[in-house]
């Protein structure tokens, strides 16, 4: 069972946990989640397309990220995460943690952070392993591709990571 650490509004560790998808933060609680956003020096950026089986925003695109678990920080997290989705290892890339903002959801008992990272990694596309039950392919997109998604409205989080694209 995967547990995530709950936070109080100054995003410090409260010492208690929530069980996965278990929505019961209160007011002023929340959990932590990462986006780990790769870039090549070319000023391409991956982006994955989501499954079409993802009961939320099935074949939108995003980056890669989700939750930190319990006891796990931020950084190590997004590591776990890039890796996870897409096959590549971040911990040597250039770049590294840019900004946090936070969504709350009141009533819904999910209200989360989300720290967000942009690593600069020359990689080619031989060295990608898909994760295949979160992605359905991916893309090498400039920024200008990116912001013709969001404006289609299938681009998960760009108004609140729009300025990562920025290089």
């Amino acid at each position: 069972m995967e547990l995530w650490d709950i936070y109080d509004k100054d995003k410090n560790r409260t010492g208690r946990t929530m069980k996965r998808n278990d929505w019961c933060l209160k007011d002023n609680e929340y959990h932590l989640t990462v986006l780990g956003v790769v870039a090549r020096p070319d000023g391409r950026f991956l982006i994955t397309k989501r499954v079409m089986t993802k009961a939320w925003a099935p074949g939108w695109w995003e980056v890669s990220g989700g939750a930190a678990q319990a006891g796990e920080d931020s950084k190590d997290a997004v590591l776990r995460e890039v890796k996870e989705e897409t096959g590549l290892d971040c911990s040597d890339a250039e770049g590294g943690y840019m900004f946090t903002y936070h969504r709350e959801n009141p009533g819904e008992g999910d209200n989360y952070f989300v720290d967000v990272y942009r690593f600069i990694k020359d990689f080619d596309e031989e060295d990608l392993n898909l994760q295949e039950e979160e992605t359905a392919g991916y893309m090498l997109a400039t920024p200008e591709e990116i912001r013709a998604f969001a404006e289609e409205g299938i681009f998960l989080h760009y108004d609140s990571i729009k300025k990562v694209f920025e290089i």
